[in-house]
């Protein structure tokens, strides 16, 4: 009797990723999700009988064993093990059809395939099979009902992600790019990195929150490193990646942490490595987020007399805007009620338990303001909550005073944002992150949260606070609601002309009173550039005035600045720079104090993308890339960044300058590998200008 042999596997790759939605990954072996069936057709030396003993054998990790649960040994028709079964389809002579269920509670990763028979084990070749999470399957932790999410949040591979300011936002196209080649080989590199148990692996609780820590270099020689410093020479700046694709590429082919990274570089390739493990994940932008040190709820801003902004003295920082990640998934570890989105970040802020790792954190655990929940619920808590308060910094008798000059509680965490499910717009989830100001359940939230955080000193928390006497400080409980004031001002600022680089500034402060009565307003305005960070680069301007106001009236102060002002700066740093401009208001009459503060974005001309609508799988194409300078200045040093997903790999060309009133042309050759709708990302950047970007779709 000839002893039963295998002489080949069959993983019906076609077929199986079609059914597990996982056809778009650019790899030769198998990729399937968790608690799904997927076959596989054994091929043998003789037919198969009942005597025969035939098992599957899956081995995860470092020298797998069952003890430790990483090796299971699937026999046919046998009852399940761990949660997995293997049952026979059909037998057609030599031929066997089987059918593998894994567990929908699987640890996620690479398994390693081989066939036992009574004296044999065969080992096929690219026998390494990729288990993913399953968001299809509903007794999956990641599971979501909604077909048009699902094929938002796991399998799009463009996307954009909001930035700017809160007066005006605008979209950044990003290639996530999750289907690449290497970028799931990149993932399962930074699972085993991450040194997750098996336990944790079945997680995405567990996951998310390691991920979070491995896509920053931070403690751990992660994916990317962080810099904010505005010189960016040995590396790429962060404003010149247009994607994730080469960055985790290059990462898994040197192992070594890609320069540099800012919140929505973390953010893209966050989206990317969740996406690609098949967890559904969302790109989410905050306007004005609170980046508060201590958890009290506040953040401290410190202007001089002139109204100008200062750095040095804080600790604590409002940026223009922050982007995270929103992964869905049931929580396990948390009280009911938490499940859904979950907030995870991997821009390195704060520390969490030792490592720069920061979530899951329940989006609904901020709405409701139950801050006691794991992961770092306080911190982004505070991140879309905090009360801003603004101090003057004046000198008497050569000591350092600081008198409040006004407070914001309505400002922090605005116009929370990601991209629509399945549209090219952007959706507004504040609601989902916080209930409406003023409204009776925000105040419920607010004074649960409170209850949950340490109270604060109320005095102004500075870089040297601790060496000013107690009796300089001003001190005010912890302010809920705007004060009304006497004499019912009100600051607004705004643009008066487009703020085009090379134009002059052209502001204006309107400055309105609603109460009857005669007021003498003082009024200090500022002009400055900073980085959306918070961080001031350059004073440009300031201006003070004496003004009188009768009753219900209002009266606008102009605030023009050259363009000599601040296109120095401008060419100076690899950052785009946002404009702030501050007024600060005062009273006489009353002493009532106001502070107002706007960032607002340049404007730029823009590029288009010109190329067919539809074109044919391995045909060429052309696609022309066109720029018209319509500044009054010389673009210095522009490069075209373009990268098309499956039409045109990722490539820098450099353009030269680009005088006032020239067009450049630039076309390219394009050879689609793959089929269905694909998007054309092209980027314009000089030493000037950094956000010119544009995107168009076509169908292969």
């Amino acid at each position: 009797e000839t002893s039963l042999k295998v002489t080949g596997v069959d993983f019906l790759k076609s077929q199986n990723t079609q059914q597990h939605h996982t056809d778009g990954y650019n790899i030769k072996n198998l990729v399937v999700r968790r608690g799904q069936a997927f076959q596989v057709q054994v091929s043998l030396n003789r037919e198969l009988r009942a005597a025969d003993k035939m098992s599957l054998r899956f081995g995860i990790g470092e020298n797998p064993a069952k003890i430790r649960g990483s090796l299971l040994s699937l026999k046919p028709e046998q009852e399940d093990f761990n949660g997995w079964k293997v049952s026979i389809v059909k037998k057609s002579g030599k031929e066997c059809l089987l059918s593998v269920t894994s567990s929908p509670k699987a640890p996620v990763g690479k398994y390693n395939l081989n066939v036992k028979t009574a004296t044999d084990i065969y080992k096929p070749e690219n026998g390494v099979i990729y288990l993913l999470f399953n968001p299809w399957c509903e007794d999956d932790a990641v599971y979501m009902a909604n077909d048009a999410q699902r094929k938002e949040y796991v399998l799009n591979d463009t996307g954009y992600i909001y930035v700017g300011s809160a007066y005006n936002i605008y979209n950044r196209p990003w290639n996530y790019g999750q289907f690449e080649e290497f970028i799931l080989d990149a993932c399962m590199y930074l699972l085993e990195k991450s040194k997750l148990s098996l336990t944790e692996r079945r997680d995405p609780a567990s996951v998310s929150r390691a991920m979070s820590a491995l896509v920053n270099a931070n403690d751990d020689s992660g994916v990317l490193l962080g810099s904010w410093s505005g010189n960016y020479v040995n590396g790429t700046a962060p404003m010149d990646w247009i994607g994730s694709v080469r960055i985790l590429q290059q990462y898994y082919k040197t192992k070594k942490s890609i320069r540099y990274g800012q919140c929505w570089v973390f953010a893209g390739v966050l989206n990317t490595v969740m996406r690609c493990l098949g967890v559904p994940s969302r790109c989410v932008s905050t306007f004005n987020a609170a980046h508060d040190t201590e958890e009290n709820l506040r953040v401290d801003v410190y202007l001089n007399e002139k109204g100008e902004k200062l750095n040095s003295l804080s600790l604590d920082s409002v940026w223009n805007f922050h982007v995270w990640n929103d992964v869905w998934m049931k929580r396990t570890d948390v009280p009911d009620g938490f499940d859904g989105w979950q907030a995870i970040d991997s821009t390195p802020q704060e520390q969490s338990q030792g490592r720069f790792q920061c979530g899951p954190c329940p989006v609904k655990a901020v709405r409701e303001g139950d801050v006691y929940l794991p992961y770092d619920s306080k911190f982004v808590y505070a991140e879309v909550n905090a009360d801003k308060v603004y101090w003057m910094v004046k000198r008497v008798n050569g000591k350092e005073k600081y008198i409040k000059v006004g407070t914001e509680t309505q400002d922090i965490g605005k116009n929370i944002s990601t991209k629509a499910v399945g549209q090219n717009r952007r959706e507004d989830i504040t609601r989902e992150y916080k209930y409406r100001e003023g409204s009776s359940e925000e105040r419920k939230s607010m004074e649960r949260a409170i209850s949950f955080l340490r109270p604060s000193g109320m005095g102004p928390r500075t870089a040297y606070a601790t060496t000013v006497s107690a009796h300089s400080m001003v001190m005010t409980p912890l302010v809920l609601n705007q004060p009304v004031t006497k004499s019912g001002i009100h600051l607004e600022i705004t643009n008066t002309e487009a703020l085009y680089p090379g134009n002059p500034l052209e502001i204006a402060i309107t400055v309105k009173t609603s109460t009857p009565g005669s007021w003498t307003v003082d009024l200090a305005g500022s002009c400055q550039l900073q980085y959306y960070t918070g961080k001031v680069q350059a004073n440009l301007a300031t201006i003070k005035e004496t003004i009188k106001l009768e009753g219900n009236s209002e009266m606008q102060i102009p605030l023009k600045i050259a363009p000599d002002a601040y296109l120095k700066t401008l060419a100076s740093v690899e950052d785009e720079v946002l404009i702030l401009v501050t007024a600060i208001a005062e009273v006489k009459e009353t002493g009532d104090k106001l502070t107002k503060e706007t960032s607002m974005r340049f404007e730029y001309p823009p590029i288009t993308v010109q190329m067919p609508e539809i074109a044919k799988l391995h045909n060429d194409f052309t696609c022309a890339f066109v720029f018209k300078n319509k500044l009054n200045l010389t673009l210095e040093n522009c490069k075209l960044l373009v990268e098309g997903l499956g039409i045109f790999k990722m490539t820098t060309f450099d353009q030269g300058d680009i005088m006032p009133g020239r067009i450049m042309k630039s076309e390219i050759i394009c050879t689609p590998t793959r089929l269905g709708e694909k998007t054309m990302v092209a980027k314009l950047i000089a030493n000037q200008i950094k956000g010119i970007s544009a995107e168009k779709a076509i169908t292969i």
